[in-house]
């Protein structure tokens, strides 16, 4: 697979090149060009390592994204993108393509824990390492540190500011972005701060496909299917959606013509799906990979599995939340249901597992904070919870090492004790994870404490049923 890239300038600079950008902005934004026009080609940005663009460099940048249905698998080509940079080589070169006249928008996709922010509370981490080296070094490491010293190339150029797009999985992803950055900002220049609140954006999104971790079998068989070689091919299920925040400061694609959904309030659509889908994927990947099965797919086969998600919908998440303008939760639910059990998508529960402690603020103690205030009973979370607690001390049931991949790993395994009781209270210093209003519930702690002592006794499955 080559091709030659287009010449036009690129509009986008995309931080965070991994699988999920590739599987669905990336081919909304080819989409729109395709049906409006348009300069919205893509540069990409690998902010840890050169694999991505080793493997892409070879193929003039295009890729095969590969649709993985019940019935069969479909590939796409995608050529949206120009040109692949690796920060840490060449953190100036990242700069400039961020800082160019034609670069309208920078989105990204670096995973919560890629802000430097406490997930707790939305701010800033101002001692997290990146940070610090950013706030003393012009050649940032972070991509709050690239948002801002790029901002302030374009301020100190006479250049407009760019529109920052998040595409991760944060509430409120686009106020959050907007307060790391301008923290990050005050910090280095305060009246580059007052610039970018003035005339930046930093639209709210909500972006919804299953990506499973490609593997050396998917670029066989795709070889087999297609009678050419790709070394770097996306895996996607059919669905997708992206919701969006329609605030963009220096003009957008063309995306309500291909399907994305502009609104003014992206909130209710991001707390039915971080709560739906990821609050439901985490709890089930815990529990799942505790009780030995290896995906979602094969968690959900088992019917006590398929039990416990209606359940944590129905009697759990439903109630605490506002359902988006003409949608039905409980089909909602229902597609949700088919989706994890679609048998084509091997998604790890492994994979879905990795940085819990930035994840199950948003995803699953949000739920159970509410649910506690409202009289309501959150067994089915509380025992996600425990069951994370159990995975990060880096132990399976049967005493076999985990490999836990979490910011707070090494942390996260000094918690744990032979003691249940003791394990909770350990966990509760965690105040970048826990909010304060379950740290200081004693009934949380005790249910919690409940939980974790039936899932030690009794194992995941068992104490799942």
């Amino acid at each position: 697979m080559h091709r030659t890239p287009s010449a036009a300038p690129a509009g986008i600079v995309h931080l965070g090149l991994g699988a999920f950008f590739r599987a669905h902005g990336a081919i909304y934004v080819q989409e729109a060009m395709a049906a409006s026009g348009g300069d919205w080609g893509i540069i990409g940005v690998s902010l840890q390592s050169p694999g991505t663009r080793d493997r892409l460099r070879s193929q003039g940048w295009a890729y095969t994204a590969l649709e993985l249905g019940p019935e069969g698998e479909t590939p796409q080509v995608v050529t949206v993108l120009q040109g692949v940079l690796v920060a840490p080589e060449d953190p100036q070169a990242v700069l400039e393509a961020m800082a160019a006249p034609s670069v309208r928008i920078v989105s990204l996709t670096v995973t919560e824990k890629g802000y430097c922010h406490e997930p707790s509370t939305g701010r800033l981490n101002a001692d997290h390492p990146d940070i610090r080296h950013d706030l003393d070094s012009p050649l940032p490491r972070s991509a709050p540190g690239f948002l801002v010293r790029a901002l302030a190339l374009r301020r100190d150029r006479g250049l407009a500011p760019f529109t920052v797009l998040c595409c991760d999985n944060l509430p409120e992803n686009g106020r959050v972005v907007r307060g790391v950055v301008l923290d990050l900002a005050r910090r280095i220049d305060p009246a580059l701060a007052g610039w970018i609140a003035d005339h930046g954006a930093f639209p709210a999104t909500m972006v919804d496909r299953i990506v499973p971790a490609t593997t050396p079998a998917d670029l066989d068989r795709l070889e087999a299917l297609t009678g050419a070689r790709d070394e770097a091919p996306v895996m996607h299920e059919p669905f997708r959606q992206w919701v969006v925040e329609d605030r963009f400061c220096a003009g957008r694609p063309d995306l309500g013509a291909v399907g994305v959904q502009l609104v003014e309030d992206v909130t209710p659509f991001e707390h039915m799906k971080l709560r739906m889908l990821n609050g439901t994927h985490s709890s089930l990947a815990y529990l799942g990979y505790l009780a030995g099965h290896q995906t979602i797919a094969d968690t959900v086969a088992d019917s006590v599995f398929a039990a416990y998600v209606r359940g944590l919908w129905r009697e759990e998440i439903i109630p605490a939340l506002t359902p988006p303008p003409g949608v039905d939760l409980t089909a909602y639910a229902d597609a949700l249901a088919a989706r994890f059990a679609n048998p084509a998508i091997r998604h790890r529960t492994w994979q879905i597992a990795m940085d819990g402690s930035q994840k199950l603020p948003q995803r699953i103690l949000g739920t159970i904070a509410e649910g506690r205030a409202a009289g309501r009973a959150v067994p089915g979370l509380t025992l996600a919870v425990a069951a994370w607690l159990r995975y990060a001390s880096g132990r399976d049931e049967a005493g076999a090492p985990i490999d836990v991949r979490d910011p707070m790993a090494a942390r996260l395994a000094a918690l744990w004790d032979d003691d249940p009781a003791r394990t909770v209270q350990n966990a509760m210093a965690l105040e970048q994870v826990f909010p304060q209003a379950l740290r200081r519930d004693a009934g949380f702690v005790r249910d919690l404490s409940g939980a974790l002592q039936r899932l030690v006794g009794q194992g995941a499955r068992a104490a799942v049923a």
